[in-house]
């Protein structure tokens, strides 16, 4: 089927030479700083009514605009991170119901890169994926086949709208992020899976994120056009990362969070980490010091505007 998806057969952040940013932590920032009422961190829902929407808009405005004004890329990520059918079911969501759902997500990214998108700063529009089950916690594993059935519904409504690629993040075992990555090849749309880690650098599993990684590409005959690390710490994975060892070079993004929190600890959390903005923008930039093609920049739980705009001042000059 024919679309009208801009960057799909050439997603832009693929050169490297460009840096991309992303949002922050978007159900933490909406929980924590404008207390808001998400269900299961269900950030769609917002798509109910008008005023929800409203917010969801202004969100997203502030980071674009400061890519734009920045003259960096920036990566548009629907707010689709719980639109799968079971966390949907949990908060009354019917399939057909979800499939619009996800729809209206991805019409508002592309109204938003109506209105930002400059020739400087390409705006890609990304359908997010999240897990089948809790981001943390593996919980029941699926089998490959198992995670193409269960995402490829999600994947297909998004290969029918402007939606030009797909990102599943937090993935915490390799058998559902191959089997995304798989359905979206089925679909005809180019994809990008993040991976979390552990303090120790690892998957929940135990695997390592270089095994991880390689497997899907062995298996999935190197589908993902790139890789991501989210909702982690960058000191929970720089012992990972090994320059010079190849496959670090299929590392493009990086969404970390704010705090050094343990997943278990967030878990439990009432209050809001927010670590130290400036911080964290310098470790981002020594990361890119080290890791050049690390160009997809943002953040996850507990980052806000100051954070990603703090990783944007650290990792390239802002534009005369």
């Amino acid at each position: 089927m024919t679309t009208t998806a801009k960057y799909r057969a050439r997603l832009p952040q693929l050169d490297q030479d460009r840096i991309f940013l992303t949002d922050g932590g978007m159900e933490t920032t909406l929980i924590f700083l404008e207390g808001v009422d998400l269900p299961c961190f269900a950030s769609f829902d917002l798509l109910k009514n008008g005023e929800g929407t409203a917010q969801v808009r202004r969100y997203y405005s502030r980071y674009a605009a400061l890519a734009r004004d920045t003259g960096m890329g920036f990566v548009l990520e629907s707010p689709t991170w719980r639109a799968n059918p079971d966390w949907a079911a949990k908060i009354g969501y019917p399939r057909d119901a979800l499939a619009d759902m996800n729809r209206a997500a991805i019409v508002i990214m592309s109204e938003l890169r109506a209105e930002y998108e400059r020739p400087r700063s390409p705006m890609p529009i990304s359908g997010n994926i999240g897990p089948r089950g809790d981001g943390y916690n593996p919980g029941a594993l699926m089998s490959a086949k198992e995670a193409q059935d269960y995402h490829g519904e999600q994947i297909a409504v998004f290969a029918e709208t402007e939606a030009d690629f797909v990102s599943a993040f937090t993935m915490n075992y390799v058998n559902e992020a191959i089997g995304i990555a798989r359905a979206a090849k089925a679909a005809g749309m180019p994809s990008v899976i993040a991976f979390t880690v552990e303090t120790d650098g690892k998957l929940p599993t135990g695997q390592s994120l270089k095994d991880a990684i390689m497997q899907v590409d062995a298996e999935t005959g190197s589908a993902p056009a790139y890789f991501m690390l989210n909702c982690a710490h960058p000191t929970h994975f720089i012992g990972a990362l090994k320059a010079g060892e190849p496959w670090t070079r299929r590392l493009r993004g990086l969404r970390a969070n704010a705090s050094t929190r343990s997943h278990a600890e967030l878990d439990q959390a009432t209050d809001l980490d927010a670590g130290n903005p400036v911080e964290l923008g310098k470790q981002y930039a020594d990361l890119r010091s080290r890791f050049r093609h690390l160009n997809v920049l943002g953040g996850c739980c507990g980052t806000d505007f100051r954070h990603v705009e703090q990783i944007c001042f650290a990792c390239e000059p802002v534009a005369a």
